[in-house]
């Protein structure tokens, strides 16, 4: 092969050498911005689907629980965190409360349930729940329908209406369901009803606690409205139709008016002294303290 052949071979490769990197680059411009818009396009997809499932959670499963805010943390095309600050109203007192750390990527969202389950001290002789970044006490609610606890039905209105200075919230189980108006009518003007137990699991708490989710909501604003709100949250929430507990829920209230729903349980808040009017109620079968706060001058109790 001559001289000439050679060079002629030589400058054909680095031409088709050439072409390829240019064709390269060009392929590589146009995929990155499209790349990119895609991989937001997904990411904001899922970060938007994450904060409405942790909006919904909290309506319907938090008792006495704020969201005070709710941001997008560390995101990027292909995901990030979600960040909720949340907090307790104890009768105008704001105690603060886990933070949540939520992620998301382009197929999946994961809910910080970490921080969302409840700790557990116990001992020979004492058990409660705990909330694990702030440490304080979690309130139990009892249905009625589960007879045996594994440490039994506690009652700690007498405990608490002997605190001084402070306010507190506690979740009070009743012996039946009730309705709203029954509820009201038992319950003292002196205390707030901020939250309605309204159904769990049924399932053996005798050997040890199984951390089981309840549901109900704030009926604070309109009670009606805010079960209707309640019904469509729940539905939603469960829209593949697999939560059995929400859906015997559902389906036993499908055609009842809010007046006639049953209830069982509550939430309440306020100054410690005014529980005592509870203590030794027969429509009482558990009273469960749950995060207390101590009153200072500047903050005003609401009751």
């Amino acid at each position: 092969m001559d001289d000439s052949l050679k060079h002629s071979l030589k400058k054909a490769k680095r031409k088709q050498f050439l072409k390829i990197v240019i064709t390269s680059i060009i392929v590589v411009l146009i995929l990155l911005p499209i790349l990119y818009i895609t991989g937001n396009y997904f990411a904001a997809k899922s970060s938007s689907r994450l904060h409405e499932q942790l909006f919904l959670h909290n309506s319907i499963a938090e008792p006495n629980i704020q969201i005070d805010s709710q941001v997008t943390s560390n995101s990027s095309m292909f995901g990030g965190n979600i960040v909720t600050n949340r907090s307790k109203n104890i009768n105008g007192s704001i105690v603060q409360w886990s933070t949540l750390t939520s992620s998301y990527d382009w197929l999946r969202t994961n809910i910080d349930y970490n921080e969302l389950t409840p700790g557990f001290y116990w001992t020979d002789t004492e058990f409660y729940e705990y909330d694990k970044q702030t440490k304080n006490k979690v309130a139990t609610f009892y249905h009625p329908a589960i007879h045996r606890y594994h440490d039994g039905v506690q009652n700690e209105l007498g405990e608490v209406s002997q605190m001084k200075n402070h306010v507190a919230e506690v979740a009070i189980s009743f012996d039946q369901p009730y309705t709203l108006k029954e509820i009201q009518e038992k319950i003292p003007d002196n205390l707030n009803i901020v939250w309605l137990y309204m159904s769990s699991q049924i399932v053996d708490e005798s050997k040890g606690p199984v951390g089981v989710q309840v549901y109900g909501f704030d009926p604070s604003d309109s009670s009606k409205e805010a079960y209707n709100s309640f019904i469509d949250a729940l539905k939603e929430y469960d829209a593949n139709n697999q939560n059995e507990t929400i859906e015997k829920f559902l389906h036993s209230n499908k055609n009842k008016r809010f007046d006639e729903v049953k209830i069982l349980g509550v939430m309440l808040t306020g100054q410690t002294q005014n529980f005592k009017a509870l203590e030794k109620q027969d429509f009482i079968r558990g009273a469960s303290v749950g995060a207390t706060a101590q009153i200072v001058p500047y903050i005003k109790p609401e009751k």
